[in-house]
């Protein structure tokens, strides 16, 4: 019986982990790199973190506004209250960056809330360790503080 209860734990754990970076297509998503270059050409999209705000205050992607974190309601009608008045074709990217990908609980219920409202160019940044390793130590344009 021991065995059985840890494999159905393991299967449980497996399936919680896919669903985070699940149902955001690789068409949604963003590499830093890709984002970095878009945003030293000169292009503005709104980008939007909705994670933790002490990994905001300590760094963040230049010129990214602070929403909250998603994973709680009162994260999402802060998303969705800076939205509400943009155009549908608002070209947008959220990102996280608390942890890896597949663990994250916040870009999923964001991209999804905005999906939900009938915003279709919506990108998520896809981080694969945090945002300290794959934005910051990598040099790309970043500010510090609030």
């Amino acid at each position: 019986m021991k065995t059985l209860t840890s494999v159905v734990a393991l299967i449980v754990c497996g399936v919680m982990v896919a669903v985070a970076g699940a149902d955001i297509d690789a068409a949604h998503q963003i590499t830093p790199e890709a984002l970095a270059k878009t945003l030293q050409s000169g292009q503005t999209p709104l980008v939007l973190n909705v994670g933790p705000k002490l990994l905001y205050d300590q760094a963040h992607i230049r010129g990214a506004e602070y929403v909250g974190a998603t994973s709680s309601p009162e994260g999402l009608e802060k998303l969705r209250d800076r939205v509400k008045s943009l155009p549908k074709n608002t070209v947008m990217v959220l990102y996280c960056g608390c942890c890896p990908w597949e663990h994250c609980p916040n870009v999923r219920p964001a991209y999804t809330a905005l999906e939900e409202m009938g915003f279709r160019n919506v990108k998520v940044l896809h981080v694969v360790q945090n945002i300290g390793a794959d934005w910051v130590d990598k040099g790309y344009p970043t500010e510090k503080g609030k």
